[in-house]
């Protein structure tokens, strides 16, 4: 792969920059409740040397019902600060699944203008593999300013994903699993419909990644959104069951340098939820 500070970095590149003085790491791991497991504990027990732990569910907007909606900008910028994260800095991302809820932390990142940030291929589990360094310590942390200029193109909402549904413009593209993209299996939170967004097309997140949880090569990347009927020409919103895999396929979007994406934030949270929006079930 290409490493590029701005999407993906490999385990190899973060080796060689870690100790480099404007280096921040995060994880940014999180799982669903059924998962049975616990990323802050797992993160006290071992992180990369260094990482701070970004708490997706408290780094989020607590007016809102939904899970770990996006933040204000002033909660963002002080939860940051106090993280030692800031202008300058260049940000890495991991999770423990190795490639999953890392990418909704770099979405986070640039809905709020800040485009050092990375996604480490792999995650921990890559890292450890290779016999790379862990620890158990806190990090020492200093404050820094940050600057906040928020992307409105990055994120979209129900009204929006409702007209977007009904005039096919932009493609909507789910990252759920086709079980549940068709309607065929249950949703893991209770009280949602399933199914999926009428006109939305399905590319669910795994399928963009190897065995080892690395992201596909950006030649089958493109290939696995077109064969799902997606026009990459076109602007496209992405969505899942919370807003979570949703920024994996935002992530590979990018990376294939398609720039005219945005995230539905709630995703299939907010949709399934309410009675008045239409629901599709079966093949796009």
């Amino acid at each position: 792969m290409v490493d590029d500070p701005k999407t993906l970095v490999s385990t190899d590149w973060l080796a060689q920059h870690l100790k480099d003085p404007d280096m921040r790491v995060l994880d940014g791991s999180w799982y669903l409740p059924d998962a049975g497991r616990d990323p802050k504990a797992e993160y006290e027990d071992a992180h990369i040397p260094g990482a701070r732990f970004f708490d997706i569910d408290d780094i989020s907007d607590a007016r809102s019902d939904l899970p770990h909606m996006a933040p204000p900008v002033e909660k963002f910028m002080s939860r940051l600060r106090a993280m030692g994260v800031g202008d300058g800095h260049q940000v890495v991302v991991y999770d423990g699944a190795g490639l999953m809820s890392g990418a909704r932390v770099w979405w986070l990142f640039r809905l709020m203008g800040q485009e050092n940030v990375a996604v480490l291929d792999g995650g921990l589990p890559k890292w450890v593999a290779e016999g790379h360094e862990t620890e158990d310590m806190a990090p020492i942390v200093r404050d820094r300013h940050m600057t906040v200029r928020f992307q409105n193109a990055l994120v979209r909402d129900v009204t929006q994903v409702a007209q977007a549904s009904k005039l096919g413009d932009p493609q909507i593209v789910d990252a759920r699993a086709a079980a549940r993209f068709r309607g065929d299996a249950p949703e893991p939170r209770e009280g949602l419909r399933s199914g999926h967004i009428p006109g939305s097309r399905n590319v669910p997140f795994n399928t963009l990644l190897n065995a080892d949880n690395t992201m596909k090569s950006p030649d089958e990347t493109r290939a696995i959104f077109e064969a799902a009927g997606v026009d990459l020409s076109k602007p496209v919103i992405t969505s899942c069951g919370s807003g979570v895999t949703a920024a994996v396929l935002a992530l590979a979007l990018e990376r294939l340098g398609h720039q005219h994406w945005s995230l539905y934030d709630g995703s299939w949270s907010e949709w399934g939820m309410f009675p008045t929006v239409p629901v599709a079930t079966g093949e796009a």
